[in-house]
């Protein structure tokens, strides 16, 4: 995939497809260390130590509607040529975290992409799980969860318009905030 946040979106799908009804996505930026960590952790279904086992083959996949599963492959190979790497750590009906970690300036590394929609699509996609999105750019943080938003909206759904064009306008925001000095 050319973008990172492509990734990010099947691991947000993966998450959700799961059973999921909290999922935390940390993106850390950290110039001094050189590195790129993106973790997305959920309480979804889990997987036991045979699934676990196989989900970084391509050829392994647990939906029906295809024969192969790359998002995990593909990031893991993608981690590895910038230096990095990709570690699950899953318990049946606990959740799975999966941090991907990268070199940051490594000339290899897809960029990062347009978390914006990402987000947007994933938020806007779901009605009840909650989503907590925290992105640290040394030292910098943009961060939001979707339940306070939630009940900050009482009966109005994320979907609608007006939260829609708020929710860009708030994201466009904090992501340029957390770019400032860069």
């Amino acid at each position: 995939m050319r973008e990172l946040s492509q990734h990010v979106l099947d691991l947000l799908e993966n998450s959700l497809g799961a059973g999921a009804t909290r999922v935390d996505l940390e993106i850390v930026e950290d110039s001094a260390q050189n590195r790129l960590c993106i973790r997305v952790q959920d309480n979804g279904r889990g997987m036991d130590e045979q699934m676990l086992a196989r989900v970084t083959d391509p050829f392994f996949t647990t939906r029906t509607t295809r024969d192969v599963g790359l998002c995990i492959p593909l990031l893991k190979a993608a981690a590895q040529r910038c230096n990095g790497d990709l570690t699950i750590a899953s318990t049946v009906d606990v959740g799975t975290c999966v941090e991907v970690v990268f070199d940051q300036d490594h000339i290899d590394r897809a960029p990062l992409g347009d978390m914006q929609s990402t987000l947007l699509g994933a938020v806007l996609s779901v009605t009840e799980p909650r989503i907590c999105y925290t992105h640290r750019v040394d030292g910098r943080e943009f961060a939001f969860d979707t339940a306070e938003i939630r009940e900050a909206l009482g009966d109005v759904p994320l979907s609608h318009p007006r939260v829609r064009d708020w929710f860009i306008a708030f994201m466009t925001e904090g992501f340029r905030e957390l770019r400032q000095g860069t």
